[in-house]
């Protein structure tokens, strides 16, 4: 079981004296890749226009764009709300990215409020991802956004 408080620490102290967004988008999503468990695929979708293009991540090669409103990840943008998807085959209009992802989340990132992009975590498992790690990554994400603001490079 993960413990998102302490990861939230983690990723506050490694984030907040850091200037430079696109240093603190690489460290963010390297540090929750490594400390959360069965994930195979974890990266930022950054907001250009109205598509979603790929960002700093960990795992297999992506999609690079990815339409505002299409698939998980253009979803949540679009909604402004989490997608916590139990089995992305069964999600329509999920877009295949990694044949071995079953589950899916995906958290809006909005700094100063205003959407910049979506943070994208996917399993090999089905159900990987409960309320409880919902409510423990958007936690991450509000953390992340919150030392976005007045950051210079990225998005």
């Amino acid at each position: 079981m993960t413990d998102y408080k302490l990861l939230d620490s983690q990723a506050e102290a490694l984030l907040r004296d850091e200037p430079d967004a696109l240093a603190n988008a690489a460290n963010f999503v390297a540090l929750l890749y490594n400390a959360l468990e069965d994930v195979n695929w974890l990266g930022i979708y950054v907001l250009r226009g109205d598509e979603l293009v790929l960002g700093p991540f960990q795992g297999q090669p992506a999609c690079v764009h990815i339409d505002v409103g299409s698939g998980v990840c253009g979803t949540a943008a679009a909604t402004l709300e989490t997608q916590r998807v139990p089995d992305v085959h069964e999600f329509p209009g999920h877009i295949v990215c990694d044949a071995a992802s079953r589950s899916e989340i995906v958290v809006p990132l909005i700094v100063d409020g205003s959407l910049v992009g979506v943070l994208d975590i996917d399993s090999p498992s089905p159900d990987r991802f409960s309320a409880e790690d919902q409510a423990g990554i958007e936690r991450l994400c509000a953390t992340y956004c919150s030392l976005q603001s007045g950051r210079t490079g990225f998005p």
